[in-house]
């Protein structure tokens, strides 16, 4: 039986996760390691909390001795999802992506190392798998998509935070011959998704009649993956990735968001409620940092492992706006509270 740790598993993309790998294998063991902050969400994970195969450890990546505790499990693979991820929160405050995006993954990596080491060497069947974002790259032009040799180049404290954690990574690998990889996807959409993100949170503005605040002239362009298709290439990587590779995960879906925005809006004003229209997009001030334009080619990782986008953003779009429209009462619970308090320091004056 293969144990597995998921760091940040109560998250968007982590639980997921987490429900991919277990509906797909039978013999394996999942510890979700989540410090549970505002983004952490274990109703994400309410069907497969009686699982047997599944525990849940609330801990902070960045407790040594806590995650040392963990590794005295039989860890096999380390899936590192655990990341502070909004770029607007990180101009805020962006200490806090400092020390959970590059120390915590260093205690990780420390911890992992310690407990893999054998001999001169690593113990067979270990991994470390470093989630990652197309955001280390910066920005690009109208032409042109990010590959792995292209020069990272972050301009938010998040995206520095995340391109300081992968050189680390692989400087693991440099030094010590560590079993690693890294992965870096473009912008997620799907299920479960926390509701300051594009999508979900126009999705919610627009099924609250509230502004939909768009930055800038709304024209910067994101390549968008489906989060399942992004799960089924995180397992490929996973058990078929070659040691200390890089790969770019990308959707080749690239929308402006001005035009993911109108797409919500005509959706639900054409099934949902019809006085849902363009009227309550405003325009606010850019984002400090904005970049404009991302697109990935996975080039690498369709050849190497036979990974490919199955889900078309115009059914994956879709499948995501009426998982929303059923799972209102999740969106409630997780916009209460302090979220609201966010929402409105943030947007409110802009």
């Amino acid at each position: 039986m293969k144990t597995y740790l998921i760091t940040g598993g109560a998250g968007f993309i982590g639980s997921n996760f987490i429900k991919y790998i277990l509906s797909k294998y039978k013999n394996i063991k999942i510890i979700n390691f989540d410090k549970l902050t505002y983004a952490g969400n274990l109703e994400n994970l309410k069907d497969v909390e009686d699982n047997p195969n599944y525990m849940f450890i609330k801990g902070d990546i960045c407790d040594k001795e806590l995650v040392e505790e963990v590794f005295s499990e039989d860890i096999d693979y380390v899936v590192n999802f655990a990341a502070e991820s909004h770029v607007d929160r990180s101009i805020v405050e962006p200490e806090i992506f400092a020390k959970t995006n590059i120390l915590g993954t260093v205690t990780l990596l420390n911890a992992a190392r310690n407990a893999w080491t054998l001999g001169d060497g690593f113990k067979d069947g270990k991994k470390f798998l470093q989630v990652s974002t197309d955001e280390v790259y910066g920005s690009l032009g109208k032409d042109g998509y990010f590959t792995e040799k292209t020069p990272l180049d972050p301009h938010s404290p998040y995206s520095s935070s995340k391109a300081a954690a992968d050189l680390i990574v692989k400087a693991y690998y440099d030094t010590y011959k560590m079993p690693v990889n890294i992965t870096r996807c473009s912008n997620n959409y799907g299920p479960y998704q926390f509701p300051e993100k594009l999508i979900p949170l126009m999705i919610n503005n627009c099924l609250n009649k509230k502004p939909l605040p768009v930055y800038g002239d709304g024209m910067n362009i994101r390549d968008w993956l489906y989060v399942e298709d992004h799960c089924k290439a995180i397992d490929m990587v996973l058990h078929n990735g070659k040691i200390g590779e890089v790969y770019n995960i990308g959707g080749h879906n690239e929308r402006t968001n001005i035009d993911i925005v109108k797409t919500i809006i005509s959706y639900i004003h054409d099934n949902v409620d019809s006085s849902v229209d363009e009227s309550l997009i405003r325009f606010v001030e850019d984002r400090k940092g904005h970049d404009r334009r991302y697109g990935i080619d996975p080039t690498k990782i369709k050849e190497e492992l036979g990974w490919y986008p199955e889900t078309s953003f115009e059914d994956g779009i879709i499948k995501t706006i009426k998982w929303y429209l059923e799972n209102k009462e999740w969106m409630k619970n997780v916009t209460s509270g302090e979220y609201q308090k966010y929402y409105e320091g943030m947007y409110s004056n802009r």
